[in-house]
């Protein structure tokens, strides 16, 4: 396993992350969720990545679960706050009642003391970003939160919280989670370049698009049954955006670049996003272990100019570029 700093920060994380936000607590059952998770740590994955919101709250207690006994000083462990945990008017936000209690909870279902990394789950436009901020503060100085970023934040919403930062003596954001792979391609024109002068990593989502540079969705054929298409408790919606012929055409032309380096698909997908400097790590799901040792293979692969140009030309127009795509709901509809 890799290991690469965190923007300016001190701290060291995987190159691969293991994220549970669609499978625990969700997908598969508890008792799988946690294979998973012995083998991310068997892999030598050290960084964990999950939310408050995921599968109602309960993928962060199954993650507490899997992690009881290993030594907490030998992993990284992430969480985020924004999305409604429960039907409260204030169960939602950056507001600091929220971020406070929402910490609270995370970290009593974790079964933990402190986070490592704190992240604002989207962009709160009803809360004042200086109270957001001011909370963060107080729970890093707490020690409760080691460190903190944010998700989803377009370019001129990180500078506004990096002015408030500076003027008030903060800690300063280290990283960012956006969705990223060879289809989506919107922070590469404003985010990366401003977080690689304020000295912020990039902790990609989806590096796989949800499963379509996997290959195994194919034009014109139905969805293989169990597959990531298949799930109604979430997957499919996500997935729904690529299952297009063109699309589908398109990832086809990746699966001879692929056999030539003697990857799988999803190997040089994950290769790919972790070509690019300013990716600290990439996160990865599984539904069970076997997925995990080979994604892991990726680590190690570097790939030249003529491959990445060969990407670009097989999937032509098709990446989504537009900076204006990383949106941020109202979290109080």
């Amino acid at each position: 396993m890799e290991f690469r700093k965190l923007g300016s920060s001190g701290l060291y994380i995987s190159a691969l992350t293991y994220g549970n936000w669609i499978t625990h607590g969700s997908q598969i059952e508890s008792e799988a969720a946690i294979k998973c998770v012995k083998a991310a740590l068997n892999s030598g994955i050290t960084t964990f990545d999950t939310a408050d919101v995921y599968a109602g709250t309960r993928a962060e207690r199954v993650l507490g679960k899997a992690l009881k006994g290993v030594k907490r000083e030998s992993y990284e462990l992430f969480t985020k706050v924004y999305w409604p945990t429960g039907q409260g008017k204030n169960e939602r936000g950056l507001s600091r009642k929220h971020i406070m209690e929402s910490l609270h909870a995370s970290l009593k279902r974790l079964n933990t003391d402190h986070i490592d990394l704190y992240q604002a789950h989207r962009f709160d436009f009803e809360v004042p970003l200086e109270e957001t901020l001011a909370a963060f503060e107080d729970l890093i100085r707490q020690g409760k939160v080691h460190y903190i970023g944010f998700s989803e934040w377009n370019a001129e919403q990180i500078s506004r919280a990096l002015k408030i930062q500076r003027e008030r003596g903060y800690t300063q954001f280290v990283s960012s989670q956006p969705q990223y792979s060879m289809l989506w391609r919107v922070i590469e024109s404003e985010v990366i370049p401003l977080s690689q002068r304020e000295g912020i990593s990039q902790i990609v989502w989806s590096p796989v698009a949800q499963g379509i540079l996997t290959g195994k969705y194919k034009a014109g054929a139905k969805p293989p049954q169990g597959s990531r298409a298949t799930d109604k408790k979430g997957g499919a919606a996500m997935i729904s955006r690529w299952m297009r012929d063109d699309v589908l055409i398109a990832v086809e032309k990746l699966a001879p670049i692929a056999d030539a380096l003697g990857l799988t698909m999803a190997q040089l997908s994950l290769a790919w996003v972790l070509q690019n400097p300013n990716v600290a790590s990439a996160i990865i799901g599984a539904s069970k272990p076997s997925q995990i040792k080979e994604n892991v293979k990726a680590v190690e692969v570097a790939l030249d100019k003529e491959t990445m140009s060969a990407i670009d030309n097989a999937l032509g127009s098709l990446p989504e570029r537009s900076a204006a795509e990383t949106i941020s709901p109202n979290p109080r509809p």
